[in-house]
């Protein structure tokens, strides 16, 4: 598969949630700050756009269609080791928290935090 040519300066983000009315208000925040964004509900989704085109940061929530968004950070990384991996959250518990915080994730959001600092993690995803 050809991956899309992208510009050095483009930030692409993908966002991956079943809620279409949370992952539709994400994407138009994130547009408004500039950054390039595309859109799914499950991992099939990620799985195809990510080998399609390249993303520097995948905003998944911990609830998707197929498994637990932490179960799919590893097929993930194995498509592009490199992307930055943010994981959101309606609830959090201990236990959740201690599951996603084992995968390979940049940052834990709870989905009850700003904008601003769901921005802020994604700034910082791309200046590491």
């Amino acid at each position: 598969m050809r991956k899309l040519k992208v510009t050095e300066t483009e930030k692409r983000i993908l966002i991956i949630d079943t809620n279409i009315t949370e992952r539709t208000v994400m994407a138009a925040f994130l547009k408004s700050e500039n950054f390039s964004v595309e859109t799914g509900k499950g991992l099939a989704d990620a799985v195809e756009k990510i080998r399609r085109g390249y993303f520097d940061c995948l905003i998944m929530d911990v609830k998707l269609p197929e498994m637990k968004g932490y179960e799919a950070v590893p097929i993930i990384k194995s498509i592009d080791p490199k992307i930055k991996v943010i994981m959101t959250t309606k609830k959090n518990t201990k236990s959740l928290e201690a599951k996603v915080r084992e995968q390979d994730i940049f940052f834990y959001f709870i989905k009850s935090f700003s904008k601003e600092e769901l921005k802020l993690a994604i700034n910082n995803a791309f200046n590491e």
